[in-house]
């Protein structure tokens, strides 16, 4: 899976398991419920349910939070992997919940757009460093 729809899995989870236990929860709940039916998934619901309970009941609700991130990143990878086409409701729903966690945790969802025209090369990241090694370009007259 690429980089890309790995970070937006990691942003959809965050902001799935921070809005459980708050006013947000029902909204967020039936959004991702509505993803993993797109997906053709069922039986989610009693997952989000269950999980959005540990938090409610929990004398610690940020560290059952921070517990449940790694599971609903892999299975919002997972889905994103079976169905390329949830990648657009998913970064709405990472965008509309704020995905702010304990401890400076926080979900972001990066958009980029390159564009090379006219026989130009175009050299872009967005995360980490980027070497290009190569022959330097001629000038027109040299």
């Amino acid at each position: 899976m690429n980089d890309e729809l790995t970070v937006l899995a990691e942003a959809g989870a965050a902001a799935l398991v921070t809005a459980m236990a708050t006013d947000a929860w029902q909204e967020t709940r039936n959004a991702v419920v509505g993803l993993f039916r797109r997906g053709r998934r069922a039986g989610v619901e009693d997952q989000l349910d269950g999980n959005a309970e540990l938090v409610r009941d929990s004398a610690t609700p940020d560290d059952v939070r921070r517990a449940l991130l790694g599971y609903w990143t892999h299975e919002l990878a997972t889905l994103l992997h079976r169905d390329p086409s949830c990648r657009d409701p998913l970064a709405r729903l990472a965008d509309t919940v704020d995905g702010t966690l304990v401890d400076g945790l926080r979900a972001h969802v990066f958009v980029q757009t390159n564009t090379a025209r006219d026989s130009a090369t175009l050299f872009a990241v967005q995360h980490g460093s980027q070497h290009v090694y190569g022959r330097t370009a001629r000038t027109a007259g040299s």
